[in-house]
């Protein structure tokens, strides 16, 4: 049965509650608006900076429901770039833990959600605005690890082939990050398999053309991922999910097919939401994009699973978010791009759905006409 329930039309289900399950008991969500993760590449030595403080405390006042903290390496050469957050150590989780408390004190109460990832073939790159490409060690990179040691592109150095052994480390790695974040009283954790890091390369037959029980059929590829979901839900009892590509966009790669029975089998893990993303294993990837264009991956997968579902992708107006919600396509909408843009979307979807969203008292006064309503009943006046 989906989180979500059908509401008449005059309602806005943007701005409807939801609840989202977890074995602690449900975490309930104002609206259906979520940040998405976005990487900042900001961090020193893989330690959250001022300008975290800055993004999240900005982010928290944003209107949205749930506020997702970018990938977060479970260990340093999981980093995608030398500049990734990380909670690998306690010397991280300080930082994290510090920076994230600084800013909910700047903000209204609002649960927070961490990814946890690891890059896989894709770590040891150069910051995007940088060129992107793997860093020698000369230059201030390491030695990336994958499935198999197939590159991401062709020009690149192949990475090492992970033993069963360093995958078990790596599972270990996930399992203590996650109780580093239970100790940080965040609510939720996201598990990074989407975008052709770590997980997302296990899946694939693009990236994993392993030969033992971990390569080969859909079960073997699944087979990772799984025992690495499984060991965080047994360790985390708040809501816990998982981010997928829901396809590969290359010919005999991953598709949305893979995806919703992978999401069958991680709901009977105890999964508590999907976040339908795509692409990011293959330089021959073809995207066919366009407004909302991974939406209807998300309704395949949400009516193959029956898991509380995101969509995601190029979708930037309060109506069409609306809109994906009716329809059934979703159960909620996360936002990234949107919200760098526009830090106060939130705040302009419900001035235009008629909904209501919370904000810090120094900003009450500054609403048009328009909007007045949409932090209830709030007065304010000046001297």
């Amino acid at each position: 049965m989906h989180a979500t329930t059908r509401m008449e039309s005059s309602v806005s289900l943007l701005f409807s509650p939801l609840t989202l399950p977890s074995p602690r008991g449900g975490l309930t969500l104002s609206n259906r608006i979520i940040v998405a993760p976005m990487c900042q590449y900001s961090a020193v030595n893989g330690e959250a900076t001022d300008w975290h403080l800055a993004h999240w405390s900005n982010l928290l006042n944003s209107g949205a429901a749930m506020l997702t903290i970018e990938a977060t390496a479970v260990t340093a050469d999981g980093r995608i770039t030398p500049a990734c957050l990380g909670l690998w150590d306690e010397r991280t989780k300080q930082a994290l833990g510090d920076t994230l408390q600084r800013a909910r004190q700047l903000a209204p109460h609002l649960p927070v959600c961490i990814q946890l990832a690891h890059a896989g073939r894709k770590a040891s790159s150069a910051l995007p605005w940088q060129g992107g490409q793997l860093l020698s060690a000369a230059q201030g990179g390491w030695q990336p690890a994958g499935p198999s040691a197939l590159p991401q592109l062709p020009s690149e150095p192949p990475p090492t082939a992970l033993t069963v052994v360093q995958m078990a480390q790596i599972r270990d790695a996930f399992v203590v990050a996650a109780q580093r974040a239970a100790r940080l009283s965040i609510d939720a954790i996201e598990l990074h398999a989407a975008h052709g890091y770590l997980l997302h390369q296990f899946l694939s037959p693009i990236a994993n053309q392993r030969t033992d029980n971990y390569g080969g059929s859909f079960d073997n590829r699944v087979r990772f991922p799984l025992e690495v979901f499984a060991a965080v839900r047994q360790v985390f009892d708040g809501v816990l999910g998982l981010r997928v590509s829901a396809t590969d966009w290359v010919e005999s790669g991953w598709d949305v097919s893979q995806t919703s029975e992978f999401a069958r089998q991680v709901k009977a893990l105890g999964c508590d939401f999907v976040h339908v993303s795509s692409g990011g294993v293959s330089p021959q990837q073809k995207i066919a994009v366009g407004p909302a264009y991974q939406v209807p991956f998300a309704r395949q997968i949400r009516q193959a699973s029956g898991l509380a579902t995101l969509a995601v992708g190029l979708i930037t107006d309060p109506q069409q978010a609306e809109d994906i919600l009716q329809a059934g396509d979703a159960d909620l909408i996360a936002l990234a791009r949107a919200f760098l843009y526009n830090p106060r979307w939130g705040w302009e979807a419900a001035a235009a759905l008629g909904g209501q969203v919370a904000a810090s008292p120094q900003y009450w006064r500054c609403l048009p006409r328009e909007a007045q309503n949409i932090f209830g009943e709030v007065r304010i006046g000046s001297r």
